[in-house]
């Protein structure tokens, strides 16, 4: 691929890092393209047990790559449109895997990578990165990415900062809920794995029923439907054969089949 990098551990642990650095990991075209396929891939492969998102370089991600946006200021209505739809149906990938995703964020993220950071299930930063909602500034609006930053941080919160489109800090971005962990930059890999152990603990169909389940509940009043929806999941999810071995594995005192061994090892010492 021209714009990313992936690399799969034995754990499982798929890292799929943005390779443009010159440009701050700004997305055109062709990273927009390659990080949709990518997501295809990373999910098809049942070795596959979590992707971790990140940049290469001093930043996560700039955005949108201004050469981009200038030859979209350029086309057609309909060439726009297409565009939007592909940058739309891969944040849907990323939002929607059926695997945890985690974002590694240090320096930059603004515009589209605060999208990014959103659309992923765990957000990582470090305490330099800096956020910026930025699209006002060049008099367009965060259309694609809005519905992904209002999810993370609540309607109010992400109408103030596409408003002014200024620049948070990481201890801010972790207040609003944009992330969930701020560590020095020394640590931010350490920080990684502490998550990435937890998450292999856990049952991936269990984890993939949380995803589906919670993408189909909203905050507010619990109705018979979402009662019944709630009630089928579980009744089907506890006759599946990998909650019998979740329940087998804690009466026997022993890790869970799905654990890989080095993790396995780790819980043992006490990590």
């Amino acid at each position: 691929m021209e714009t990313l990098h992936i690399e799969l551990d034995p754990r499982g642990v798929a890292r799929l890092t943005m390779t443009r650095p010159e440009v701050f990991n700004a997305f055109n075209e062709t990273m927009i393209a390659e990080l949709a396929q990518s997501m295809d891939r990373l999910v098809a492969d049942p070795h596959v047990r979590l992707i971790v998102l990140a940049g290469a370089g001093k930043a996560f991600s700039a955005g949108a790559d201004i050469q981009w946006m200038k030859r979209a200021s350029e086309a057609s209505q309909d060439w726009n449109l297409a565009d939007a739809r592909k940058f739309a149906d891969m944040l849907q990938r990323i939002a929607h895997c059926p695997k945890p995703v985690l974002a590694r964020i240090q320096g930059l993220a603004l515009g589209g990578g605060v999208g990014l950071a959103a659309a992923c299930d765990i957000a990582v930063a470090s305490s330099e990165a800096k956020f910026a909602v930025s699209e006002a500034r060049f008099g367009i609006l965060p259309a694609v990415i809005g519905p992904y930053v209002i999810n993370a941080v609540g309607p109010r919160q992400a109408k103030r900062l596409a408003l002014t489109a200024s620049r948070i800090g990481a201890a801010e971005a972790l207040s609003l809920g944009l992330v969930h962990e701020v560590v020095e930059a020394e640590q931010l890999d350490a920080a990684l794995e502490r998550w990435i152990h937890e998450l292999l603990q856990n049952g991936p169909a269990a984890q993939g029923e949380i995803k589906r389940l919670f993408a189909q509940l909203e905050v507010g009043l619990v109705t018979p439907e979402v009662r019944e929806l709630t009630a089928q999941t579980i009744a089907r999810v506890r006759l599946g054969d990998e909650a019998r071995e979740g329940f087998a594995a804690f009466l026997a005192k022993r890790p869970a089949a799905w654990v890989p061994a080095a993790e396995a090892s780790a819980s043992k010492e006490g990590l």
